[in-house]
């Protein structure tokens, strides 16, 4: 049994909150989805990294002299990393390692980022922790690791659950390596929801794609048109929860994870969590995982912050 299958298995028999893990809204299709909710203008997170990392990518690298090793993770198609790249580049050849478990991911990445001179591109298709450890491996004698987490895709962690990653990453680390972390910040309720469900619904087409993906790859057979995509505020975990909702009793049939799965009118299937953060927190994060806060920027047009610790 796959992966994905053993999951859905599990994320859907289990008792209370059925729950499938975002990662599986990303197969090819939900992944082209998702660049296109980037370009909405309700979805202003994604200009806002791209805008900081523009602005300041230079201001980055002053505070990080000498010779650096690059690695990111999770890099999409590697559109905003492009910035820290070139400027790195102006000072040194640089290798860039993208560290992602979809080959196709890593193959946009190589494709979008082809034309930088003096940049060596070494895709990794490994989990995050496991490709920090294998990055790592390649610096030279000297050099330091930048390491790039960005987009807010900490966001997806449960809070216990990013702290452990956390500390896994900087336990990856030496002294003087660095992390560039990417937040989300808390914003006006309306601008959130309207971030997740857009007038024009491509982020509901982007989460339904999730049931068209366990009926082509598991042969199930849930009827898209029976699942309304809903996002709501969590206020008490300070996140948006994306869900699809049974419009109707229904029974799906999915022989790729040998289950069938009984849904109740009303009842939702977790997809995706997405928490926001204020600056106390993200500088007490720092601290909880083991890194020094070297330095912070935030835009001032969707609140959104890029962090830079160091390890100590």
């Amino acid at each position: 049994m796959s992966p994905f299958a053993r999951d859905v298995r599990e994320g859907l028999t289990r008792h209370g909150q059925r729950t499938v893990p975002s990662m599986y809204l990303y197969d090819e299709l939900g992944t082209a989805l998702f660049e296109a909710i980037t370009l909405l203008p309700e979805y202003g997170l994604t200009r806002a990294d791209e805008r900081l990392l523009q602005r300041h990518a230079g201001a980055i690298l002053e505070e990080l002299p000498g010779s650096l090793l690059v690695a990111e993770l999770g890099s999409g198609t590697g559109r905003k990393t492009r910035w820290i790249l070139e400027a790195l580049a102006r000072r040194e050849p640089v290798r860039y390692y993208p560290i992602d478990i979809s080959p196709m991911a890593l193959a946009r990445c190589r494709q979008e980022l082809a034309g930088l001179g003096a940049v060596s591109i070494v895709g990794l298709e490994h989990s995050y922790v496991e490709g920090v450890g294998e990055a790592v491996t390649h610096r030279r004698d000297g050099q330091r690791v930048l390491l790039l987490f960005l987009g807010s895709t900490i966001g997806n962690f449960e809070r216990p659950a990013a702290v452990a990653f956390l500390r896994e990453i900087r336990d990856c680390l030496a002294p003087g390596d660095a992390l560039l972390l990417g937040t989300d910040l808390v914003k006006p309720l309306e601008a959130m929801l309207d971030a997740y469900d857009d007038p024009p619904g491509v982020t509901a087409a982007f989460n339904r794609n999730l049931l068209a993906r366990m009926n082509r790859e598991l042969g199930a057979d849930f009827d898209p048109r029976c699942w309304d995509h809903e996002a709501r505020w969590n206020a008490a975990e300070r996140r948006i929860e994306m869900h699809l909702r049974s419009r109707a009793r229904q029974t799906v049939k999915i022989p790729g994870a040998g289950v069938s799965c009984d849904f109740a009118a009303g009842e939702t299937i977790w997809t995706e969590a997405c928490h926001k953060f204020d600056l106390a927190e993200v500088a007490c994060l720092s601290e909880w995982t083991g890194f020094t806060r070297r330095a912070q920027w935030v835009d001032d047009e969707w609140p959104f912050a890029e962090s830079l610790w160091v390890a100590p």
